[in-house]
């Protein structure tokens, strides 16, 4: 039997378009897309801008093991000590995921999705600590969020255009091998993992994906390995990202925007109409 979750409670609107949760420093951060900003916001919706971003969408932000910010785009950048913005790879990507070892796993695709191009297959690469990179999984259908299980073991992408989680197994060298299916039939977005190596992700029976205007606009689900669901959560608007945070680990963060196709994504921005949901989930996050 699937579980539901309380209903969410608004934390923070008016915003362009929401990406890319992450629980850190004891504030959730987001990439503001739009605005072209890195945001932290607290507990009671208290905002600040804590670095820029690129000035476009499908980029994401995460942290090198000592700290610094790093951000993907058109290159993946990092910001120093003393503020500056650096390029740290000349290879961007689309969402980004560090494991416990600092290996930097950086996705992405090579058409030009905004635009209407035809679609092709994705990559994810690995990104050395002195810029370089190599190709380490292909074939992907849309690489969207990623995250890696709380043993350092796998990581899991997911493939948006596919409907589906899928799994590696990262090796010592950060190659990833043995791809396997972690769930079908979902409608995967930004994800995030929980203590118990949980995925929460984005589902396909929404009114976008089904086009059915009485379906729920949003819904997340809890998926175990192997498909098994074991609780749900509905938002008012379409979910985009998640993110486990919170003073003891068990608050769900639901970055959600309006979604009338691509082409009206611009639009959308410009209405600043997207949300922050937050939630009560549980099993804490990952860490």
């Amino acid at each position: 039997m699937i579980e539901h979750l309380p209903p969410p409670r608004t934390l923070l609107t008016g915003l362009a378009m929401v990406e890319s949760a992450r629980w850190h420093d004891g504030r959730l951060w987001f990439a503001h897309w739009g605005a072209g900003e890195v945001v932290a916001v607290d507990m009671d919706g208290n905002a600040e801008v804590m670095a820029e971003g690129p000035p476009r969408m499908g980029w994401a932000i995460d942290w090198l093991p000592d700290g610094r910010l790093v951000t993907t785009g058109p290159a993946v950048t990092r910001q120093d000590p003393d503020g500056a913005l650096v390029t740290h790879c000349e290879r961007g990507g689309n969402e980004i995921v560090i494991d416990p070892h600092g290996h930097m796993y950086v996705n992405g695709f090579d058409f030009d999705f905004i635009g209407g191009g035809t679609p092709k297959p994705g990559w994810i690469n690995l990104v050395a600590s002195d810029g370089t990179y190599r190709q380490v999984a292909g074939d992907i259908e849309f690489p969207n969020g990623m995250v890696v299980t709380p043993d350092g073991s796998t990581l899991v992408v997911a493939e948006s255009f596919a409907g589906r989680l899928s799994a590696f197994d990262i090796q010592d060298d950060g190659a990833l091998t043995d791809r396997r299916v972690w769930a079908e039939g979902q409608g995967p977005d930004g994800i995030c993992v929980d203590a118990e190596s949980a995925i929460w992700t984005q589902t396909a029976d929404t009114a976008a994906h089904t086009g059915d205007p009485n379906a729920p606009a949003g819904a997340c689900v809890r998926v175990l390995d192997g498909g098994e669901i074991t609780h749900r959560v509905e938002t008012e608007l379409p979910c985009f990202a998640a993110t486990l945070g919170g003073p003891d680990g068990r608050h769900l963060f639901l970055l959600c925007n309006e979604f009338e196709g691509v082409d009206q994504m611009q639009a959308v921005q410009a209405r600043r109409s997207a949300t922050i949901f937050v939630t009560e989930a549980p099993v804490p996050r990952a860490g």
